[in-house]
């Protein structure tokens, strides 16, 4: 699943461009199988064989059998079917979901965020919508528990912090899950090997074979999937046309009356009968909705009607009917024949269980790319909201929207997943470890969801505990099954969610005293008027881009440049780039524009807002906009209103599209592939370009107007460099231990290892300049 909070791997269409026509629905439906399903549809692997305890081979009545068939229909059915797909599904963020949509509709119908630099024209944004519970006019008692609710979370910063950790916590245990489940999945569908072999040979094959997939699965993430993302569908309905036909025939060859365990007083029966070993086998049960929350992370790869078509009409009737078969096959083989556990291939006819182990496998693979590319962009969704170190982010495909490659996550997955996978040597174990954290990831689901149904849609406080108390009962049940099993395997997840926490939080806690520090030290900008049209130093040729965190006022960094070197650029450009809580900005609303002191000081501020799901641009195009959004400012009407008020306040800023219609684009004189226009391109560039202007023969366009666009179009012929500021982040005195320790050993250590500024990674040496600063914050 992206997994919670997500974009798994493998999606076929831009969320910009779906629309509402059958034929487009039933398509999203068919290529949903592949990418979403991949892991929920595996689950028959692994279920009954970690769920009945060791002696159930010597049950001499099928109480047992029926009892767990019960749980597993009527857990697929509250769970993945109620709660997910008729109304989790329903609490999209502009057409996204997961973890960080929860999140983020929160963040914009509370003050309670993360993020510092928060502006009100963040709010004028068109994907900054609030939603209202589906378009009905909400009740008076619903606004009332909304505005109390909104109260009591802005009000008390601690709310604010335990909503953050929750929020934490379930990316922590989706992370968690990228490493667990193509361990279990893979290593489950390989296990069908000790079926035809000796248990003198499969003990000795299936570790290496498992391992040696494993490998294949990591090393091949580089390429993406888009080459070979067509197949993932027709595998996975391959696999549930299978499982399904073998669940039929279990079903009448060996008992019919299978179906009587659908009755819940199977589950009463069960547990009276088993009772703490029971309870505890809920641990083996929960794992048949691994992967539901990938319906609700891939959402916004999709749509809501084609993932509920694809669950109903082929996931959940497959699934129902192969965990039916194998109860019918087991009723009637209480005692296996072999020293083997029960697991999903006892269950298929020798004839075809070659075929069957196949197909199996590449499932599995299918269930695991999924998997690990979500995993890729719920770290890329924390990243860009300061809650994870710069790692580089890699876009795949230049069609297929949200295939992404992170090199360093990607072979730390794979170590660790070979650690487990090597270290357990055991479905039953890996069980325990996956499940507890799939059940965490719900757990946090429904408590974000139940805030949700108060702030958002403003329904009753009623109705909001009313549905953290039914599926969180049912889901603490679960949990508690699963936690019991802490040193069978239950403590991996929890040491990786420790880590990974500790990680995100102690970056999130040092980006934060940063940007409270730069404010803190700002410059005024009576400052920068007392020293005159040239700053008081001599301008040279070029555009200076100084990249600052502030969204107003002048950062420190400009002072502590100036002190140091005798010129600047005949332009300025203070550049902010900024997270926004909303998963996409429009590209004509990315920039805010601002002139900072007179016009004639050529000093400007530029703010480019993305959402938590935007592709950033290489820094060819990246430049190309940002120029052109500069001239299309200075052309326009926004800088002849914010002049005046320049003086006072710098915080006065105009939306500006990008400016096409005053830049056009030359290939360098080397290529000889011709020009091309700036509307055309839709992958990375590939040929070196350069941005030139032309001026338009305007009747209204004054005189200084002109002159400053033509000094804009000379300083970029120029060139542009980039002035960078290297923090030297350092506890002040008289800080704790822990704070020392956070901050001066934890924060520096991320800070030294992570990735620069996403726009300045291919920024050439020669035109960076960094500027050392210490931060005692």
């Amino acid at each position: 699943m992206d997994l919670e909070g997500g974009g798994g791997g493998g999606a076929y269409t831009n969320p910009e461009k779906k629309k509402d026509s059958w034929r487009m629905v039933l398509t999203l439906a068919y290529q949903s199988l592949g990418v979403v399903y991949g892991d929920l549809s595996t689950s028959p692997l692994y279920v009954y064989k970690n769920t009945f305890a060791e002696d159930i081979e010597h049950s001499e009545t099928n109480e047992e059998i029926y009892g767990v068939l019960s749980f597993v229909f009527w857990t697929l059915t509250l769970v993945p079917l109620l709660k997910y797909v008729f109304i989790v599904l329903r609490a999209d963020d502009n057409g996204e979901g997961g973890t960080f949509a929860l999140y983020s509709l929160l963040c914009r119908h509370a003050r309670v965020g993360f993020l510092p630099n928060g502006q009100l024209a963040d709010e004028e944004l068109s994907t900054y919508k609030k939603m209202d519970g589906g378009g009905a006019t909400p009740p008076s008692g619903g606004v009332a528990a909304a505005s109390r609710i909104k109260l009591l979370l802005e009000r008390h910063q601690v709310l604010q912090r335990l909503l953050l950790i929750l929020a934490l916590l379930g990316t922590c245990m989706v992370i968690g899950d990228g490493v667990l489940t193509p361990a279990i999945s893979v290593f489950s569908a390989v296990s069908g090997l000790e079926l035809s072999m000796s248990k003198e040979h499969h003990k000795y094959v299936e570790v290496p074979v498992a391992c040696l997939i494993l490998v294949i699965l990591f090393a091949l993430q580089h390429y993406g999937t888009h080459r070979v993302g067509f197949l993932f569908a027709p595998i996975v309905i391959t696999w549930l046309l299978c499982i399904s036909v073998i669940g039929v025939y279990n079903i009448f060859h060996w008992n019919p009356h299978v179906y009587q365990a659908l009755s819940p007083y199977y589950m009463y029966k069960f547990l009276k009968k088993t009772q703490r070993g029971g309870w505890m086998s809920l641990g083996g049960i929960l794992l048949c909705i691994t992967g539901s929350e990938a319906m609700f992370a891939d959402l916004g790869h999709f749509s809501q009607l084609s993932i509920q078509i694809a669950f109903t009409s082929m996931v959940y009737p497959s699934l129902i009917l192969a965990y039916m078969g194998q109860a019918a096959y087991l009723s009637k083989h209480h005692i296996i024949e072999s020293d083997y556990r029960i697991g999903f291939y006892v269950s298929v006819p020798e004839q075809i269980r070659w075929p069957v182990l196949a197909i199996a496998i590449l499932a599995a693979v299918v269930g695991s790319q999924a998997v690990i590319t979500g995993t890729f962009s719920i770290i890329k969704q924390c990243s860009s909201l300061s809650c994870f170190p710069r790692v580089k982010v890699i876009h795949t495909s230049s069609k297929v929207h949200g295939q992404i490659y992170i090199p360093e996550i990607n072979w730390m997955l794979m170590m660790l997943c070979l650690a487990v996978t090597v270290g357990f040597r055991d479905t039953k174990r890996l069980g325990n470890a996956s499940g507890l954290a799939v059940i965490t990831v719900m757990l946090v689901t429904t408590c974000l969801m139940s805030l949700v149904i108060v702030l958002c849609w403003h329904k009753s406080i009623f109705s909001a505990v009313c549905f953290i108390l039914f599926f969180g009962t049912i889901e603490a049940l679960y949990f508690s099954a699963s936690l019991i099993k802490f040193l069978e395997g239950a403590w991996v997840p929890i040491a990786l969610s420790f880590i990974f926490m500790i990680i995100m939080y102690v970056w999130h806690y040092g980006t934060l005293k940063k940007y409270e520090f730069d404010i803190q030290n700002k410059i005024s900008i009576d400052w920068l008027l007392s020293l005159g049209p040239n700053l008081g130093f001599v301008r040279v040729r070029g555009i200076g881009l100084i990249h600052t965190e502030l969204v107003s006022g002048i950062p420190a960094i400009f002072s502590h440049f100036a002190t140091n070197l005798p010129a600047f650029h005949q332009v300025l450009v203070f550049l902010c780039i900024k997270s926004v809580p909303v998963p996409y900005v429009h590209p004509e609303e990315r920039f805010l524009v601002g002139r900072i002191g007179p016009k004639e000081y050529r000093v400007y501020r530029c703010i480019a807002r993305y959402g938590y799901r935007d592709v950033h641009k290489d820094d060819l195009e990246f430049e190309k906009d940002l120029v052109c959004s500069i001239a299309e400012f200075i052309r326009s009407g926004a800088s002849r209103t914010t002049m005046e008020q320049s003086d006072k306040s710098n915080d006065k800023m105009a939306v500006v599209g990008a400016g096409l219609q005053l830049c056009e684009e030359d290939a360098d004189p080397s290529d000889t592939a011709g020009p091309s226009s700036s509307r055309e391109i839709q992958s990375p560039v590939i040929r070196r370009k350069k941005v030139r202007f032309v001026l338009p023969e305007s009747p209204h366009m004054d005189s200084s107007e002109r002159e400053e666009l033509q000094e804009l179009m000379e300083a970029r012929e120029a060139g542009m460099a980039f002035i960078l500021g290297h923090a030297d982040v350092r506890a002040k005195s008289g800080s704790g231990l822990i704070k020392r320790f956070v901050i001066d050993v934890g924060y520096d250590f991320l800070r030294r290892n992570c990735r620069g500024p996403a726009y300045a990674v291919s920024i050439p040496h020669a035109s960076t300049l960094e500027v050392g600063m210490v931060y005692n914050v």
